[in-house]
């Protein structure tokens, strides 16, 4: 084994789960030293999380309640993609269906991967601006309150805990370094609409 090769090779793959949104796989796999483990993962279909900021430097925010926490949260628009879903579509998707408002200024801000201990799952981050208010266009089954918060506001709720939702916070932390001036890195999912 070179001191450097940290792969894990797949001996089998069977399916624990098949739900809507989560498939839930387990696993056989070799490491590195020859023995043999078992994994057991969520296979994700993807996301985006929107940064809408408008013309004054507020964020578009949402209030919404999270079963799995039994609680509202505090969130940046955000939704899963559809098969074979272009990252950035699904962002103008979602933050029209979800908020109302539509962007006419799109950049690619980064991707992440919040749950690399047991999900594939990557987040795709865009900043949205030029916004215009609409009417939302949500789901039947989702209840979600819109406000406005200006972002120095939005970073002191990260600050005192009021907001936890991982890619809100992430997408705050890039909102604050863009209007520090950072500039996202030209992207192929950059647009002006």
């Amino acid at each position: 084994m070179a001191a450097d090769d940290l792969t894990e090779t797949q001996l089998s793959s069977h399916t624990v789960y098949h739900g809507g949104l989560l498939h839930v796989k387990e696993d056989r796999v070799e490491l590195p030293d020859g023995r043999q483990a078992t994994r057991e993962y969520i296979v994700h279909p993807g996301a985006v999380v929107v940064i809408p900021l408008l013309d004054n430097g507020d964020v578009v925010m949402e209030r919404q309640f999270r079963y799995p926490l039994r609680r509202d949260l505090y969130e940046l628009p955000a939704g899963k993609l559809d098969p074979g879903e272009n990252p950035l579509f699904c962002g103008q998707r979602e933050l029209l269906e979800e908020t109302g408002y539509v962007a006419c200024k799109w950049r690619y801000v980064a991707t992440i991967h919040p749950c690399i201990g047991y999900s594939d799952e990557a987040i795709s981050l865009y900043l949205a601006e030029g916004l215009s208010p609409g009417p939302h266009q949500r789901d039947g089954d989702e209840f979600l309150e819109i406000f406005c918060l200006p972002l120095a506001e939005a970073l002191e709720w990260v600050r005192i805990g009021r907001i936890t939702d991982v890619k809100t916070v992430i997408g705050l932390f890039w909102a604050e370094k863009i209007a520090q001036g950072w500039h996202p890195p030209e992207s192929p999912y950059s647009v002006s609409v």
